[in-house]
């Protein structure tokens, strides 16, 4: 539904002001004309017809006999009717034509200003409101409003969604966080606290799957640290050259018995020697997750396609699975922290979810983008994009 345009501000204010201003002027005059056209047809209508035959011939030529001109004019319109003071009618008559207008100005400047004024305080309500935690309110559009206050009360709405779905976010990823750091924390207590009470022997099997807990411990803490530095807009690079294929090459002959375990072929596709400036670490770090996932989720298509392509100004690499992919409600949060799907994608499948928070944060410190889409043919699609 398309909307109407609105004014800009300075011509809302202008085109108001302007009208509010002539319109009192021409109010007055329209009244002062009124006042001696009802006068004069008064008089006219009194007036006997020898006389008004008379007093039409001596206004159209008044040097003919000035005496009686005027004498006629003081017996029927007053003897005060042209008196040049500024105690005369006709200054009288503008000053109650002021006074009577005033009143009807202000009303109508009033009423004038009102989208105006009501958009401010929907505003300051809405503002009010998000002062005191509600961050999801939204302040409604007033009719007839300038262009730059609809488009203020626009990016203000915008800002405030954002706000609220950052704190649903916030609030999950705490949750998610405590969930996620009390299962190894919990199992590395319960496995030393049975040691200690004599319940399980203090052998290297059992000192083995502390550790275990303790190192994913460990690696969760670093993930979230990374995430927090990312956030931050702290997160560091060592920038260099990147042979881009190279680097993928390597990752996938590291995951190569990975792979192989799970039954599953990764094909590097690239017809370009692509480079571009960025930290061989972390973009390995995203090169390894995005196979990773692949691996963990979709063994059942056998197969993970990466295709690189380089273009005037960036590097699209493709990575492409043909397992069962996902729901498609799932693809917006994708990317988020803790998130995982409920069907292919399950928690026990392993994996913290933070991977793809991870790789978005590194692709993005590096000015990339990345994405993912389902293709008609099963499977998914996961797209970065970093500048050359």
């Amino acid at each position: 539904m398309s909307r109407a345009p609105h004014s800009s501000l300075w011509r809302w204010i202008c085109m108001r002001v302007i009208a509010l201003a002539l319109g009192s002027v021409v109010l007055i005059a329209i009244c002062m004309w009124l006042r001696f056209a009802l006068k004069n047809l008064w008089v006219y209508l009194h007036m006997p017809p020898a006389l008004r035959e008379e007093f039409a011939q001596l206004r159209q030529h008044p040097a003919l006999d000035l005496a009686r001109y005027h004498q006629i004019i003081d017996n029927w319109w007053g003897i005060y009717y042209s008196d040049p003071s500024i105690a005369s009618n006709d200054w009288l008559t503008v000053g109650v034509l002021v006074i009577m207008a005033i009143p009807f100005i202000v009303m109508i400047g009033l009423r004038v200003a009102r989208p105006l004024s009501a958009q401010f305080s929907r505003l300051a309500t809405a503002a009010r409101a998000v002062a005191e935690g509600q961050f999801g309110t939204t302040a409604d559009l007033v009719e007839n409003a300038p262009q730059e206050l609809v488009q203020f009360t626009e990016d203000f709405n915008l800002m405030t969604q954002q706000l609220a779905r950052y704190e649903r976010e916030l609030r999950a990823s705490h949750v998610a966080m405590a969930h996620e750091l009390r299962s190894p924390l919990t199992a590395a207590i319960g496995r030393l606290q049975g040691m200690i009470d004599g319940v399980f022997d203090p052998d290297p099997q059992q000192l083995s799957m502390v550790m275990k807990q303790l190192r994913q411990l460990s690696r969760l803490t670093d993930e979230l640290h990374l995430l927090s530095l990312a956030d931050a807009g702290q997160l560091s690079l060592e920038r260099s050259r990147i042979h881009l294929v190279e680097l993928l090459r390597e990752r996938a002959a590291w995951l190569a018995p990975q792979a192989e375990a799970a039954g599953m072929a990764i094909v590097i596709e690239a017809k370009h020697h692509a480079r571009c400036s960025g930290d061989v670490f972390r973009l390995g770090q995203v090169f390894t997750i995005l196979m990773e996932n692949a691996l963990r989720y979709a063994p059942e298509g056998k197969s993970l396609t990466i295709t690189v392509t380089q273009h005037a100004t960036q590097v699209s690499i493709l990575f492409r699975d043909y397992g069962s992919g996902v729901d498609p409600q799932f693809l917006p949060i994708l990317f988020d922290r803790f998130t995982r799907a409920e069907s292919s994608r399950a928690r026990h499948s392993g994996g913290s979810g933070l991977g793809l928070s991870i790789a978005r944060a590194i692709v993005v410190a590096h000015g990339g983008e990345v994405s993912a889409s389902l293709p008609a043919d099963g499977g998914m699609e996961i797209a970065l994009t970093l500048p050359l």
